[in-house]
């Protein structure tokens, strides 16, 4: 399980197998022998490197659960926690949005002596604040290009699709091309967010006007006003399908432009303690961004149970 969990999280069987000090020949095998035991092919092997299949998803987010109570067993054998002090941890807003009621879970159960700190901010300047040592962790939406500091150890965790959304009152078509959605107007993050910028850059690049009616770093607020037919979005599509205004908005396909972003866990090089809670903060970031991203965009909302 252990092996199978290294592979996803650092999607690389090399990189796997070097954070567990063993072989790639002994990581397969570890593997191999898990989907025996389960009955189920937990890699798609026809891709280069593997990836996980829907039922491999399940299992990976299920054996990260099983891991952090194991190590809840250790520290109820142990008598204390194993962490102590404060973790300061920086998030874009919109990972915030999505992640931070699940962290302070995390935190409060396998470390609750552990205080969490947490700045919200632009993805450059989380980095930056990582880079001179004013935070201990980062988890931000970034470029797939991104080069980092080099006292940053930056891992990917899920590849993000951002979408176009609107009111469920906006005219549907199959497609759309952003001339026809110059004219709404945009409800958007501030300037200085690298999604409005590649937005309006795609604009500019087409001579068209780019409109925006309102700018907010709430996302929610964004939400709602797309509902109320205010205007479009652009948000990453894990907020979509959280949002509690998701039964009242589409996400509308665009012919002529589309982007995505990287799910980055940050941090110094050495960790120290704090490596733990870092590692396991990341792990249900990748499972919860990945579960999103692994269902093709639809204009409906997903059935809840």
């Amino acid at each position: 399980m252990e092996a199978f969990i290294a592979v996803v999280s650092n999607q690389s069987i090399s990189q796997a197998a070097a954070s567990l000090s063993l072989t790639q020949s002994a990581i397969s095998k570890r593997i191999q022998s898990l989907e025996r035991d389960l009955g189920v092919v937990l890699l798609d092997r026809t891709v280069k490197p593997p990836v996980p299949t829907a039922i491999g998803l399940d299992v990976y987010e299920s054996s990260l659960k099983i891991g952090l109570e194991v190590e809840a067993l250790r520290r109820t054998v142990a008598g204390r926690s194993s962490v102590t002090g404060g973790l300061r941890l920086g998030m874009t807003q919109a990972v915030c949005d999505v992640l931070l009621q699940d962290i302070l879970q995390i935190s409060h159960s396998h470390w609750p002596e552990l205080s969490i700190q947490v700045t919200t901010g632009w993805a450059n300047f989380i980095v930056d604040r990582l880079s001179d040592g004013q935070l201990d962790a980062g988890i931000v939406l970034m470029p797939s290009q991104k080069i980092f500091p080099a006292n940053v150890v930056a891992t990917s965790l899920a590849e993000v699709p951002m979408v176009v959304v609107a009111s469920r009152n906006f005219a549907q078509k199959r497609s759309y091309r952003l001339s026809a959605l110059h004219q709404p107007g945009w409800i958007l993050n501030p300037d200085g967010c690298g999604f409005r910028a590649e937005l309006q850059s795609a604009f500019a690049k087409r001579n068209l006007p780019f409109k925006v009616n309102l700018d907010t770093y709430a996302r929610e607020t964004q939400l709602e006003m797309v509902a109320a037919g205010m205007g479009l979005g652009l948000v990453p599509l894990p907020l979509l399908e959280a949002s509690p205004h998701r039964a009242n908005l589409v996400a509308i396909p665009v012919s002529d432009f589309s982007l995505r972003a990287d799910l980055w866990l940050c941090h110094a090089a050495a960790p120290g303690d704090l490596a733990a809670p870092i590692q396991a903060f990341g792990a249900r970031a990748s499972a919860i961004f990945r579960k999103a991203a692994r269902h093709p965009v639809s204009s409906e909302p997903e059935a809840r149970p």
